[in-house]
């Protein structure tokens, strides 16, 4: 039998307790948050300098090869790195996971293995902490919240090893495509790149994030969808700065011009960066833990579930 809803109450006096939000906030603020990211992409689309742009820090280097004597990775290989920034009092535990060696092969088959499977490793890690009898009382989670993955700006369409890795990915990681190097193309090849892409990710039947709960209002879901029509975001990273007009931003200079990272008429990187840590950043954590964790908690718990159940028989025969 339901539970009839409750009447709501309005208290006669101040009684105190609208404060819980100030104590949760200050109780957070002093613990911090974690957020984990993975790169995807072949070697050369500008992973790290992304990252670096992103969060307005020098936090990876390039793992590309800059020598010609330097040997060619035969492995996708899992470079993790931690930081801590701090904004406004606020400290981000950031952990930046590289993959250098990824789709840089002849052959790259199964080349996404090793990603899928240190994902599902950091999922498997939390859950054996948490199933621990004297578990710590805050578990250090290293579950991948965010996959960016680094499109090729072709201008044609997606490659079949990108259609087979994102749909992979999808199953595991919030997935976020980006169209690297985007200043490559012009405005319409651009345009109709990413409507390209869109198309191909419905026929393949692959759900990105951002995704719609019920928990949503209208506003989120508007956002939702405004984050949905403009995926993939089309990016130019630099971490250099240049002059334009007397102000000193973030560009690339070449000789017909500058390229203003964050000009929105230039590219799509603010949408992105806001996307990720301005409107996102909570709920990427969240849709982790409820979706992609639960899932793969579901799973272990049940084969655990019948394989306990198969010894007795097995111990009676």
């Amino acid at each position: 039998m339901a539970a009839a809803p409750s009447e709501e109450i309005r208290a006669n006096a101040y009684v105190g307790f609208d404060t819980i939000t100030q104590q949760i906030e200050h109780k957070l603020l002093k613990r911090g948050f974690q957020f984990n990211i993975i790169v995807v992409g072949q070697t050369g689309l500008g992973k790290s300098t992304l990252i670096n742009t992103i969060f307005a820090s020098h936090l990876i280097d390039s793992k590309g090869r800059l020598e010609p004597d330097e040997p060619v990775r035969q492995t996708t290989e899992i470079h993790p790195v931690s930081h801590v920034i701090v904004e406004n009092g606020v400290r981000l535990r950031l952990n930046i996971v590289d993959t250098p060696g990824y789709g840089d092969q002849i052959n790259n088959e199964n080349c996404w293995d090793p990603i899928v499977k240190y994902i599902k490793d950091q999922h498997s890690a939390y859950l054996r902490k948490e199933l621990t009898a004297q578990r710590d009382r805050h578990i250090q989670d290293t579950r991948i919240h965010c996959c960016l993955f680094f499109i090729n700006p072709t201008g044609h369409s997606l490659r079949p090893i990108d259609i087979i890795v994102m749909k992979k990915l999808s199953e595991v990681v919030n997935v976020v495509p980006v169209i690297a190097k985007s200043d490559s193309l012009t405005l319409e090849e651009r345009e109709a790149f990413k409507q390209r892409i869109r198309d191909e990710l419905i026929y393949n039947n692959i759900r990105l994030y951002p995704f719609d709960t019920e928990e949503n209002d209208e506003e989120e879901i508007q956002l939702n969808e405004t984050i949905r029509s403009m995926i993939p975001f089309a990016v130019v990273g630099s971490e250099r700065t240049v002059i334009i007009d007397g102000k000193p931003v973030r560009g690339r200079k070449n000789r017909w011009g500058v390229v203003n990272v964050e000009d929105e008429r230039h590219c799509e990187f603010v949408h992105l960066r806001n996307f990720l840590t301005r409107s996102h950043l909570q709920d990427l954590i969240e849709t982790t833990a409820q979706i992609h964790y639960e899932a793969f908690r579901s799973k272990q718990l049940l084969a655990l579930k019948e394989q306990t159940n198969a010894r007795p028989s097995a111990a009676a025969q």
